[in-house]
């Protein structure tokens, strides 16, 4: 455990409070995966917390307190149990002083193990044996869980699909029985969850359970083949979705401009001029087309922006004799045009002649 987290552990105690480390970064840990998302759970209370942690720290109505240390995102959390829920927010909860009784208000077993100051692991809830087995288990009442908050079911597959993990039975059973439950959800949420699967390289188990659950059916989801990329916009270009609204203008574009050259099916000169290297590269490793070449293609590109272009809009004008119009715009695009197809030399004077023979 890194020093950093241990420090934060040692300022709860030592003001006499419990604090464990509890939740991915523990579960990560026994499977020897980094983590720098760290949750420890404690029985000092939010005011107390804020004594502890007096600069640089947020908190909310729930007993939520998150720290940010260098690369590390800590969220420390009271004990509590939630008392009741307008749809999947709790609106009523009460503190406890018991760290049983908060584990197993949890979602799974393998997210409800602890981890002391010591590097002592404490198990209440079979949570190793769950790891071990490769197993997603609901802590407690399955259905009652689901019902309480449907996002445990994209949670439950995400986490089957980035860990490699298997849905433990009953919970497949609540899954397919309660699985409509997810359009409960907001768009956002849901997004967030599929954006987590598509993102690992195992997210074509995660698509495959999605589509098990007739979860994506019910979404309005479908696709055809993916070839993952390291672009969270070059895999949802290769789904078909409804759900724009939670997505951002620049999310939305960068969406587009893959599907246009995923259609187009190549990398030209037009291509990389109108939509950039980077887009470029995202749907070439799609397409399958050696990313390299598209580098090389890139480099020799003689006319990269409309700034490239090695004649103003007013030398256009004073050859041609006209004023700023959309005729001038349309002039500066065939040019552009013509330079990409090779057609003709980003070279002012050959560009004056080319326009000179218009005239």
């Amino acid at each position: 455990m890194d020093k950093i987290i241990k420090n934060v552990l040692k300022v709860i105690i030592d003001a006499g409070f419990e604090a464990y480390v509890v939740g991915g970064y523990t579960r990560d840990y026994l499977l020897g995966i980094k983590s720098n998302d760290i949750d420890i759970c404690t029985n000092a209370l939010p005011k107390e917390l804020h004594k502890l942690f007096p600069v640089n720290n947020n908190s909310n109505d729930y007993g939520g307190f998150n720290l940010k240390i260098k690369n590390y995102n800590i969220d420390i959390t009271t004990y509590r149990k939630e008392i009741k829920y307008e749809g999947r927010k709790p609106t009523e909860i009460v503190y406890l002083n018991d760290l049983e009784s908060d584990l197993k208000r949890r979602d799974f077993t393998i997210n409800a193990v602890c981890l002391d100051y010591n590097e002592k692991i404490i198990d209440y809830l079979d949570g190793i044996s769950d790891i071990t087995n490769h197993k997603i288990k609901m802590i407690g009442n399955c259905e009652a869980k689901i019902k309480e908050d449907p996002l445990r079911i994209l949670r439950a597959i995400r986490f089957a699909s980035v860990l490699n993990f298997e849905l433990d039975s009953l919970l497949e059973k609540e899954i397919e029985e309660n699985y409509q439950l997810i359009l409960t959800l907001s768009n956002i949420r849901i997004k967030e969850e599929i954006t987590k699967i598509l993102l690992n390289k195992n997210y074509q188990k995660g698509l495959n359970l999605l589509r098990k659950f007739h979860i994506l059916e019910i979404l309005n989801i479908n696709y055809d083949e993916i070839n993952y990329v390291n672009d969270i916009g070059g895999m949802w270009a290769q789904l078909d979705f409804s759900f724009n609204s939670s997505f951002t203008k620049q999310e939305i574009r960068n969406i587009i401009n893959i599907r246009n050259i995923l259609e187009k099916g190549e990398i030209t000169n037009q291509i990389l001029y109108e939509y950039g290297l980077y887009t470029s590269l995202v749907a070439a490793e799609i397409l399958n087309i050696n990313k390299n070449e598209v580098n090389e293609l890139y480099e020799k590109l003689d006319l990269k922006t409309e700034r490239d272009l090695d004649i103003s809009s007013e030398d256009i004008m004073n050859v041609l004799k006209i004023k700023p119009s959309k005729e001038l715009k349309e002039i500066k695009e065939k040019l552009i045009t013509l330079i990409l197809e090779g057609k003709l030399e980003n070279q002012k004077n050959s560009l004056i002649n080319y326009l000179k023979g218009k005239e």
